[in-house]
């Protein structure tokens, strides 16, 4: 038991950092995309363009920073400010989430047949 604790918690900033550095990479690959398509689209299709390939990558980043925020404080700290911020956290995570999937695809998860806000 000496050294589990230890090692989860490190695994748990190494989850955490991976979540941190895919989100940096998924700037850089925006910015790529984007100027690869430069000369086609136009400023306003190149942003919105920016914009869904950053959110994509985003969640994607989102969702290894609270794997490695759960695993932290369930394992290794059990303590109610712990906890509360860990609640906090997936609460402002979903909120981002849901609004990322409306940026996305136009509509709510919830309505799977609705027509393009755009």
């Amino acid at each position: 038991m000496e050294y589990y604790l230890p090692t989860i918690g490190f695994f748990a900033y190494a989850v955490e950092t991976l979540g941190v550095i895919v989100i940096l990479g998924g700037v850089f690959h925006a910015l790529r995309i984007v100027m690869r398509h430069r000369r086609a689209l136009s400023q306003a299709d190149l942003f919105t363009e920016f914009r869904r390939e950053f959110a994509r990558i985003m969640l994607v980043g989102l969702e290894f920073l609270v794997a490695g925020d759960i695993i932290r404080t369930v394992v290794v700290s059990h303590t109610l400010t712990d906890i509360s911020s860990l609640g906090l956290l997936v609460l402002i995570r979903t909120v981002l989430v849901f609004t990322m999937h409306l940026e996305l695809h136009g509509h709510w998860p919830w309505q799977r047949g609705a027509e393009q806000v755009d």
